[in-house]
């Protein structure tokens, strides 16, 4: 396993303290995440403005993406004490498109996703994100594909959107749980994110987080320094499936890692 650097370079992994943060006593972490929550949304205020002034003046959402990788999701890490640990990236050609697939524990995970994946990456989020001041604004712009639970034909079309992506050579992320666990036990998967890939013809990357519901637990703003782990499976080919295979291929994708994030506990 490697450690991810500030600067994206890898190396070998260390252990202690994650940098940045001593101990402190308890009645300190409540001033402390509320100066984070407000450096949090004044930080990615200013970030997703200057993306989307980037995107207006050059008309390509491509460095606008990578900016998150370079500038957004390394601040906000670093200013959560989170020390990243990255494994099997070598896994995975990046110089095609892919559907990554992760366990979901945190919306830390969507910085973490940013910051290691080496190519521009759109992700299928829930369409309540889409209607968050900036962060809405931002989404809409780059192409996230946003699914709106209760509306099928909505979200059929929102998936063939996400199949479009990923033929013209576009990687993108799901969080096929559909939800955040509370456990740290990795829920059944549901189907969008397989069928736009087999629809697409691209293979399916299990990707394992361990961690990141200890560093920013769901359901509030209790950020803790820590360590989370990512772990990158072999790709899941998807060629000579149909989309009735689609759930079968969600119990492969989930069971793959599921088995990761065991190795990772």
């Amino acid at each position: 396993m490697e450690e991810q650097g500030q600067g994206g370079a890898a190396g070998p992994v260390g252990r202690g303290r994650s940098a940045g943060f001593p101990p402190l006593p308890g009645w300190l972490w409540w001033p402390v995440n509320a100066l984070q929550l407000v450096l949090t949304v004044s930080l990615s205020a200013a970030g997703i403005s200057l993306a989307l002034l980037v995107r207006l003046l050059t008309g390509s959402d491509r460095i606008p993406l990578r900016m998150a990788a370079w500038m957004w999701s390394p601040v906000l890490l670093r200013g959560a004490g989170a020390r990243l640990e990255v494994s099997g990236l070598e896994n995975v050609d990046f110089s095609r498109p892919h559907m990554l697939v992760a366990n979901h524990q945190s919306m830390i995970e969507i910085c973490a996703l940013f910051k290691v994946v080496p190519v521009p990456l759109r992700f299928m989020l829930k369409d309540s994100l889409g209607r968050i001041p900036f962060l809405g604004a931002y989404t809409r712009a780059m192409g996230m594909i946003l699914l709106r639970r209760g509306n099928p034909s909505e979200v059929g079309r929102q998936l063939e959107r996400a199949a479009d992506l990923l033929r013209d050579g576009h990687t993108l992320a799901a969080f096929p749980e559909g939800t955040r666990s509370r456990d740290g036990k990795v829920g059944p998967f549901k189907g969008g994110a397989f069928r736009a890939a087999i629809a697409a013809g691209v293979p399916i990357v299990p990707v394992a987080i361990e961690g990141s519901g200890r560093v920013m637990p769901p359901g509030g703003f209790a950020i803790r320094p820590g360590r989370i782990r990512l772990a990158f499976g072999d790709p899941i080919s998807t060629d000579d499936l149909n989309i009735g295979d689609r759930q079968h291929l969600a119990r492969r994708a989930r069971s793959a890692v599921d088995e990761m994030k065991r190795r990772l506990d």
